[in-house]
């Protein structure tokens, strides 16, 4: 055995790489808003481990990490080979903080949708000023999101009357039921798919940010990601590679998304460090 090898072999021992032959793994977040439970999860993802997995000759098995804290913990003790990951501030983080490397992002980006009645009176952004605005929990990835847009176009939150609510749904509610004047709901959430088939108002539809980021360890070598990246490209041409993507409820994979993942935590104001 080489020298290299060896030391690789020690490596794996130690937790810093996996094992020679070893299958790799995948852990998934669907955020707060996914249902499934783990056998569900493996189901829906074990198709794109297994694109991934061909384009490095690799085995990689699906994990479902239920819990944020799970998600960030697998992160920081990189026992987690590779993410893919809503809300994309943790696969950012993952970028940032733990040291993983941005692979893909789903399609087509996400953004947050500033919703409002259709007799509201409110024609612009600048309008809600002194409105009642509805916003899921201070803590939500949408709501970071929605604060930012609005910050950039001049609205501070803190100074407005702004009602939070646990989920994305009591928002639509809130609006149709005048509760509130105007709202914030993410562009890929069934709310906002519902919100629009029922043909009522989206006032402002915010920058685009990369939505369901994938990212790799530190271990997988760049060569590795360059041939992940070509298969996840590739993927919408592919009968087979088709279906997976449908089932796992996208259209296409972005790779080149990554410089502005890079950006996404200064953008919305989070904080560096854990």
């Amino acid at each position: 055995m080489s020298m290299g090898r060896k030391l690789a072999l020690v490596l794996a021992l130690c937790g810093a790489l996996p094992a020679w032959g070893q299958d790799l793994v995948m852990a998934v977040s669907e955020g707060t808003s996914g249902g499934l439970d783990h056998a569900q999860v493996v189901t829906k993802y074990q198709g794109l481990a297994d694109v991934i997995g061909r384009s490095i000759k690799k085995k990689v098995n699906v994990i479902f990490a239920r819990e944020f804290a799970q998600l960030e913990d697998g992160m920081r003790t990189k026992r987690f080979d590779f993410v893919i990951a809503r809300p994309s501030d943790y696969p950012a983080r993952g970028v940032k903080i733990h040291g993983y490397h941005y692979l893909a992002s789903a399609k087509p980006d996400g953004q947050c949708l500033l919703i409002t009645g259709k007799d509201s009176g409110i024609k612009t952004v600048a309008d809600l000023r002194g409105k009642r605005i509805v916003m899921p929990e201070p803590a939500a990835y949408m709501t970071k999101f929605c604060r930012a847009e609005l910050r950039d176009l001049g609205i501070d939150l803190a100074k407005e009357k702004v009602q939070y609510v646990r989920e994305q749904g009591a928002v639509a509610f809130y609006i149709d039921n005048k509760f509130a004047d105007a709202g914030g709901i993410a562009s890929y959430s069934g709310v906002a798919k519902k919100w629009a088939k029922d043909g009522n108002v989206v006032l402002h539809r915010s920058r685009p940010q990369p939505y369901f980021p994938l990212i790799a360890a530190g271990h997988v070598t760049e060569a590795q990601r360059a041939e992940i990246r070509k298969s996840l490209a590739a993927m919408h041409q592919n009968p087979a590679d088709q279906a997976v993507l449908k089932t796992v409820g996208i259209e296409a994979f972005d790779t080149e998304s990554g410089a502005r993942l890079d950006k996404l935590l200064d953008w919305l104001g989070a904080e560096k460090g854990v």
